[in-house]
């Protein structure tokens, strides 16, 4: 099999650990967690992304978020070998040294009720992600779940300047599609969609629309292939054929240098068959090698996230 490295843009181990500290992401021997060292090592990761996500039970302030963000530098980046991902010098570093790097994302911001100076320390803690709401209505924005369907309030709009200013990626996979439009219309960077599909594969309220992959495209944003089996396949009875029918959508769109991985890995229950943890990427690799050339693939995989990087992380 050709050489490869991959990138995933989203996975909640965090929140496993948030729920249960006393888990271990170097050695899970009780196999609760999908994305643990051993399994990123054997996908020869480059990068994962990891979602720092407030459970609906948890109260709505900044307590579980640092409380996340700890569990991350304790459990994640005191491993050898991984990097903290907060520039583009960094995602450089881990690939010339073979490293894996780390970046932190914040799925979700209610807890910040819109305070622009919460943002602007969340950035200082290395944050480079942000999904401005999960399914539901907040202060800043009506996420996809919220029935009436409406777009960015006051202040979802001056977050969206900040995270401008600053640099720290907007992710809209989660967005209400009005949302997701006036977003679009103001920000001044590229936006990514870290985990959502193709909805003219799979009608989910949380996959894009081909307008809306059309205008990702368009601004070099990146779309996140992910591998919940319900976004995947209506009956959510999904394999490694399905995801493929997503990429070859995308790129027939022109989404070729677009894509990406987002997993979802510990953020779902069920499993794409032969995709229920890092160590199993291979098989859509070696899929994919069916249908496009290893350059191609290689970009799936890594390069397009790589450029990506490179170019709009902050300085």
């Amino acid at each position: 099999m050709a050489d490869y490295r991959t990138t995933d843009f989203h996975c909640d181990v965090l929140w496993k650990l948030l729920e249960n500290p006393h888990l271990s992401f170097a050695d899970d021997e009780s196999n609760t967690l999908d994305v643990t060292l051993p399994r990123l090592r054997t996908a020869r990761a480059l990068l994962q992304t990891f979602a720092i996500y407030i459970p609906q039970r948890m109260e709505k302030t900044m307590v579980p978020i640092l409380h996340s963000i700890d569990l991350f530098h304790r459990k994640i980046l005191s491993e050898p070998g991984i990097r903290f991902i907060k520039q583009p010098q960094d995602i450089r570093i881990t690939r010339e040294k073979g490293e894996l790097g780390a970046l932190l994302s914040l799925e979700g911001a209610d807890a910040l009720q819109g305070d622009l100076a919460l943002l602007r320390m969340l950035f200082e803690l290395g944050v480079r992600a942000i999904g401005l709401t999960w399914n539901n209505a907040n202060w800043g924005a009506d996420g996809v779940m919220e029935p009436r369907g409406g777009g960015l309030t006051s202040k979802g709009r001056a977050f969206v300047e900040e995270c401008n200013r600053l640099g720290i990626l907007l992710d809209v996979s989660h967005l209400s599609e009005q949302s997701f439009w006036d977003m679009l219309d103001m920000t001044k960077r590229p936006l990514i969609a870290s985990h959502s599909n193709a909805g003219a594969i799979c009608r989910h309220p949380r996959n894009l629309s081909d307008d809306q992959i059309r205008a990702l495209i368009a601004m070099d944003g990146l779309i996140g292939i992910t591998f919940v089996p319900e976004f995947v396949i209506a009956d959510g009875n999904a394999g490694v054929d399905d995801v493929l029918r997503h990429i070859d959508h995308i790129c027939g769109l022109g989404g070729e240098k677009q894509l990406m991985f987002g997993s979802d890995f510990d953020g779902i229950n069920t499993h794409v068959a032969g995709l229920t943890h890092p160590g199993e990427v291979y098989h859509l690799y070696e899929s994919l090698l069916k249908r496009y050339s290893e350059t191609q693939v290689n970009a799936f995989f890594s390069e397009n996230t790589y450029r990506f990087l490179t170019t709009h992380l902050p300085h």
